[in-house]
């Protein structure tokens, strides 16, 4: 260890901003365990490493007694004491140095052993923050392996993970694919951040279309409510508050390119926009699109609207197995019970 080496702790805290005094301060304290660990010693050390030339040196402590030294080790004598430092009284603590003459190269293995952790915690540190503020914003990265049903992203200086329940029902992601995916949570763990990530989350779908619609990106067009059955089918209400700005259309964009570019992102899963208003039974017609209703009637004690739609559109209404009109009560808040005029006509409300 030389001048040399206090020039690249000073290169460190340019490039990697670890202060170079945090970093002689750690060095200094882990040659105290070095120094124990190779010279089996039992007295009381302190280690410093001098800021000029960077050579370090081991000073035992020793405490001033007035009567007979019992423990050479700890103890020393007020007239050897006084020999060192004139000034010395009884019960003071003094310094003699012992630094062994092979402790130089012992003692450049141990910097280099702090240095290298230190800029490891360092840059697990810098890679924390960058996603720890990342939270509920979408990473683009590429699918490197999957283990046991979990996939897991590379994503530049950090390596993202998907568990399955965050996976998108039948979609097959390849090693060295590339995805986008949406940051559920950013933790610090001893190996670093651990940086989870989702495909089926619906904070997908409205990330996206903050980043192909400006209209939304701006606040001219907002995004009110989402519910998503991932794989299969989402529902997006938008609302804007300019009366002359039809939020659909924005959405849609085009010849259809923006929402045609956020479905090819989730594989061709299908989306509707329809209209939010504030008034709920036009909400819930709405939110059945594609299917057409013929009315609306609220129960605002049960939260229940009670849905009539004609004849032919019974089946769109509902959806396979229940989806739209599931789709259409998560979106909207309100239970929905759908009835063809027939049915009504024959009297089953």
């Amino acid at each position: 260890m030389n001048a040399e080496f206090l020039g690249a702790l000073e290169d460190l805290e340019r490039e990697k901003g670890i202060e170079k005094e945090v970093l002689l301060e750690a060095i200094e304290s882990a040659l105290i365990s070095a120094y124990r660990r190779n010279f089996g010693s039992a007295q009381n050390v302190s280690v410093r490493i001098d800021r000029e030339d960077g050579e370090p040196h081991v000073y035992a402590q020793k405490e001033v007694v007035a009567g007979e030294v019992t423990d050479h080790l700890l103890q020393i004598s007020l007239e050897e004491a006084r020999a060192i430092a004139p000034g010395a009284l009884e019960g003071d603590i003094v310094e003699l140095e012992v630094t062994p003459k092979s402790f130089g190269r012992i003692a450049a293995q141990t910097a280099k052993q702090v240095i290298v952790q230190r800029i490891r915690e360092a840059e697990r540190g810098i890679i924390f923050e960058e996603f720890s503020g990342r939270e509920g914003d979408i990473v683009s990265g590429l699918v490197h392996r999957t283990e046991h049903r979990v996939v897991y992203l590379d994503v530049g200086r950090a390596e993202a993970v998907m568990m399955p329940n965050e996976q998108v029902p039948g979609e097959v992601l390849r090693p060295g694919e590339r995805v986008r995916a949406y940051v559920t949570e950013v933790k610090k763990t001893t190996k670093g951040p651990q940086i989870y990530v989702s495909r089926s989350h619906p904070g997908l779908i409205k990330r996206l279309f903050e980043l192909e619609v400006p209209e939304i990106h701006d606040g001219v067009v907002e995004i009110k409510a989402i519910a998503r059955e991932a794989g299969s089918r989402t529902k997006v209400a938008v609302w804007a508050a300019n009366p002359d700005v039809d939020p659909v259309g924005a959405c849609i964009g085009p010849k259809k390119a923006r929402v045609q570019a956020i479905v090819q992102e989730i594989r061709g899963e299908k989306l509707d926009i329809v209209r939010w208003d504030p008034d709920p039974a036009v909400l819930v017609a709405n939110a059945l699109s594609p299917a057409q209703t013929v009315g609306v009637t609220l129960d605002p004690i049960l939260r229940l609207a009670r849905v009539v739609v004609p004849d032919n559109q019974l089946s769109l209404a509902i959806g396979k197995e229940g989806q739209n009109a599931r789709l259409a009560a998560r979106l909207t808040g309100w239970k929905v019970d759908i009835r063809s005029e027939s049915q009504v006509e024959d009297g089953e409300w």
